[in-house]
């Protein structure tokens, strides 16, 4: 069976993250994506499309995701995290 066929496993998503890290670390600062989320979202909500509260709700969740990324890496350097990654990444 070919790779693209095989479904995948709870082993897959730590590579798999780490590759997503791995290309996301140098694509604009990752460290500064909360607070550019929260500003775009500040704005929507002034919209009429913000006066709705799922979206809101859906909003809120990716400013607390994004947040907790940038707190998990804040303690290492950019030149740490490309390190490790690059280290296990898994192509």
């Amino acid at each position: 069976m070919s790779k693209e066929n095989q479904k995948p496993t709870h082993r897959d998503v730590v590579p798999s993250v780490l590759n997503f890290l791995s290309d996301e670390m140098f694509d604009g600062d990752y460290k500064e994506q909360p607070m550019y989320l929260q500003e775009i979202f500040e704005l929507l909500m002034h919209t009429e499309f913000g006066d709705d509260q799922h979206l809101r709700q859906k909003m809120l969740s990716c400013l607390r995701t994004s947040r907790n990324l940038a707190e998990t890496l804040a303690p290492f350097s950019d030149k740490q995290i490309h390190k490790a990654c690059a280290n296990l990444k898994i192509n």
